[in-house]
């Protein structure tokens, strides 16, 4: 898709900027440089963290797709799929790369969506008593994270990777949080992720006021500006983020090699 028109107040950025802002805030367990791109790996936990990302752009005229058969390699040595996390629908994205991968047969997979908004606005609202943020990564908030539930340890070692890591907390009961939250800093970024309700805790605000807790922990500690990614056919979470503010910025998805 083209690039939708910027509105006033969100933050200005380039494609380049927010995909290596991202992805030192959900690492792979082990990673390793191949030319432009960092190839991630986290025993197959999360495609995010088990494909190749861009973390520089060359100047014009060098090769722009990685090198592929390096890149099978190192995936196919670990017992993954080799995947590569391609840019669309932006200025300094990565359509002729996109077409290249497909045209050689690497499938799409998990298109998502990139948006930002401001900080301030996010942090400006109330303090919600249930909710509390904190650095520690409890077994509590992980019960709260239904795709952490599935490996818990690799989960544990992702979720705690990144520049600066805060989690929000909603106690729920018994059966778990009422709702988690994370949020990394990484200068002037803060990046939300793993936000999820509990099933008989909907509808009464708390994604809201977990954002809003982080929000004002990342504000606090200097960033200004965020962002976060969303499944394009996530209604719901597409229609709350609209509402604190956040716009798409670029999309993105994962070719797997044939």
């Amino acid at each position: 898709p083209a690039a939708p028109a910027r509105p006033r107040g969100t933050p200005a950025a380039s494609v380049t900027e927010l995909t290596a802002v991202a992805a030192r805030g959900w690492p792979g367990t082990e990673t390793e440089r191949l030319g432009d791109w960092t190839l991630r790996a986290a025993e197959g936990w999360t495609f995010r963290a088990n494909s190749a990302t861009r973390a520089a752009r060359s100047a014009p005229g060098t090769p722009d797709t990685p090198e592929l058969e390096r890149l099978v390699d190192w995936y196919t040595a670990r017992g993954l799929p080799p995947a590569i996390q391609v840019t669309t629908g932006a200025e300094d994205a990565d359509e002729l790369l996109d077409a290249r991968l497909a045209a050689l047969g690497w499938r799409a997979r998990r298109p998502a969506v990139v948006q930002v908004g401001a900080l301030a606005p996010l942090a400006d609202r109330p303090e919600d008593p249930r909710v509390t943020v904190g650095r520690e990564l409890s077994e509590e908030w992980l019960r709260g994270l239904a795709a952490a539930r599935r490996a818990p340890r690799v989960a544990r070692q992702v979720l705690a990777g990144g520049p600066s890591v805060w989690f929000a907390l909603a106690p729920g009961g018994p059966d778990g949080p009422a709702a988690v939250g994370r949020c990394v800093v990484d200068g002037r970024w803060a990046g939300f992720a793993a936000v999820e309700v509990a099933e008989g805790h909907r509808r009464r605000g708390l994604a809201t006021a977990v954002m809003a807790a982080l929000a004002r922990a990342a504000l606090a500690e200097g960033a200004s500006a965020a962002y976060l990614q969303v499944e394009p056919g996530n209604h719901a979470a597409r229609a709350l983020y609209a509402r604190l503010g956040f716009t798409d910025h670029h999309h993105y998805h994962y070719p797997v090699a044939p």
